[in-house]
This record gives structure tokens, sequence and C-alpha cells, in this order.
């Protein structure tokens, strides 16, 4: 069993859910440094969606690099959740106050996700971009997988 299969096995048989999110863009750091001081228990994995692993984890549910580079993968009881499906289902893992904004799924997801697609095509430009920028808190690190930055992986086009 090679070393990227024995993880996402590890992962997916663990509780919590496992998120695949953009390490090289500011916003999505920040959004996992505050998912990381909100959720009620210290279940959730965060993997680097340039990292093997995280390729893997995103081509078993069918997602390419260039997905990726659209949305992050939440995957949650073994089901795939990108674009605001994602946001949404980190947010019920959250404190109150935070995961009663899970009520917004109520909007149609169409909706939902026009805005999600507006965020994501202007992260880098509104929140900026670093090569591999994000760093596990200490303490933290055994709940993350990184990797490479994305220009290993994609080719910078924004």
């Amino acid at each position: 069993m090679g070393v990227t299969v024995r993880i996402i096995v590890s992962m997916e048989t663990q509780s919590g859910p496992t998120i695949v999110f953009d390490t090289d863009c500011l916003m999505c750091s920040a959004w996992v440094r505050f998912v990381l001081r909100h959720e009620r228990t210290p279940s959730a994995r965060f993997v680097s969606a340039w990292s093997e692993a995280g390729l893997a984890l995103a081509a078993q549910h069918r997602l390419t690099p260039q997905d990726l580079d659209e949305t992050y993968l939440v995957v949650k009881d073994g089901k795939p959740l990108t674009k605001s499906d994602a946001t949404f289902a980190i947010f019920k893992t959250l404190h109150s106050p935070w995961r009663w904004t899970s009520v917004l799924r109520l909007i149609p997801r169409s909706i939902r996700d026009w805005f999600y697609d507006r965020m994501a095509k202007n992260r880098y430009r509104w929140f900026g971009q670093q090569d591999q920028c994000f760093l596990p808190p200490e303490g933290q690190q055994a709940r993350f997988v990184l990797g490479p930055p994305r220009s290993a992986v994609l080719p910078d086009h924004r």
C-alpha cells in the first residue's frame, strides 16, 4: 500500500471532515485558521490541494487540479462536497454563532455557488497569493498534509 493510499484511507476512516484547500491562497489559509479557532471538536484534517494526497483524494472524487483551482473539496462521511456546500458543511462543525450560518443553505445552490464562484475567481487579486503560505499552528501539524506550491501543479494564469 503506497503512502498516498495509506494517507487517504487514514483520512477517510477518522471522524470529522477532510478539507483539501489551496495552501497558496491567503484567503483559503485564513479560512483554515478560522476553522481551527472555532471548531467544536478538533476533528478536521487539512490537506494541501497541490500535495500528492490532495490530488489523489480529488481524483478519487472525480475532481481535476483545475477543479481544485476553482473550489476546495470537503470529504465528510465519505461524500465529496464543493463550493458553497463544502462551506456549509464546515460551518456545521463550528461553535455558535458560526454554525448558525448554515441556515443560509436555504438559499438555492445556484445563487450560493454564483457568489462562491465570484470569490474563488478573484481570491488571489483580492486577498493575495504566496507560494506555500500556510504553516500549521504549533501542535496542529499532525492534522495537516502539505505539499508543493500551486505553481508546481498548475500553470499560473491569474
